[in-house]
């Protein structure tokens, strides 16, 4: 099969990867433990994109968890779906990144380089026929943004043949009055420019507004936001997951997408969109969605 390694760094890749995980592990139907309690060839057919068959039947995530403190590992660790990703493969400092690009980059990040790159290696290793990685980050802050962009560098130079992608979210004022964030992005920007072949822009500012103006939730949380990005990163890789023609790897999006290498920044659009909870009560029409889509 064609594989993708999924890596998540920082606190909101993390917290973004692992509700990915759960949605779809959702639409493969495979439960918090690994089991497939599923009803349909169709979710087992290309399974083997993002999960590895271990002993037992047991689907394992094929994902790297990477952050400089132990915090956000502890809450994936110990959250619903913790029990799904192999043990070794979470990778964590002690010190921090302080909403620095430096030091997830240069010094904390470069310390720490070396093991995370261990783990992507055994997890390639254990591909029949890589088709490339994806990473999934914020702009704004110090893990995701400096050491992010150095795990991106790193791959490009270990597999320069393979297909990098990044879910990146952009930073916003409305979301965070971090002083560094402005900062820490324009030097991230730089460096998916060079190293990546696919960049997904997800953009604080306008998921928040979609909260706010779309699903009328009057105090957006993290959550909120992380439901949305989770259901759009779902669509988005729809087409690696099922049969289809179209867009079937990463490469052949790239050559559908792409018209010059260094323009690789895709804006997505996303409908039907509805808060968390709320899809159960909700039928739309055809003319609905196209409408959403349109203003997204």
């Amino acid at each position: 099969m064609r594989e993708i390694v999924h890596i998540q760094a920082g606190q909101c890749g993390n917290q973004i990867g692992t509700k990915f995980w759960e949605v779809i592990s959702d639409e493969h139907g495979i439960n918090p433990d690994g089991s497939y309690i599923g009803d349909s060839d169709l979710q087992l057919e290309r399974i083997d994109v993002y999960f590895n068959e271990a002993h037992g039947g047991k689907y394992v995530p094929r994902a790297v968890l990477v952050d400089l403190e132990p915090g956000t590992m502890d809450s994936v660790k110990f959250s619903s779906y913790g029990k799904l990703f192999r043990p070794d493969n979470f990778v964590f400092g002690q010190s921090g990144a302080a909403n620095n690009w430096a030091k997830g980059h240069y010094t904390e990040g470069a310390e720490l380089i070396d093991e995370v790159l261990d783990v992507i290696r055994k997890e390639a290793e254990a591909s029949d026929c890589l088709q490339g990685f994806q990473l999934t980050h914020s702009l704004g802050g110090g893990t995701g943004s400096g050491m992010g962009t150095l795990l991106v560098a790193k791959i490009r130079e270990e597999y320069p043949d393979r297909i990098m992608t990044s879910f990146s979210i952009f930073p916003s004022a409305k979301v965070s009055d971090v002083i560094t964030e402005p900062y820490n992005a324009t030097l991230s920007v730089h460096q998916l420019v060079e190293n990546t072949d696919e960049t997904f822009c997800i953009d604080n500012e306008a998921l928040y507004d979609i909260c706010l103006k779309t699903l009328k939730l009057t105090h957006p949380t993290y959550g909120d936001l992380n439901h949305l990005v989770s259901n759009t990163m779902s669509g988005l890789t729809t087409c690696l997951r099922f049969p289809g023609q179209l867009n079937a790897d990463l490469r052949k999006l790239a050559v559908n997408m792409i018209p010059f290498p260094r323009l690789h920044f895709f804006m997505p659009s996303f409908a039907p969109l509805t808060a968390r909870g709320a899809s159960a009560y909700r039928s739309l029409n055809v003319n609905e969605l196209i409408q959403q889509v349109s203003i997204c």
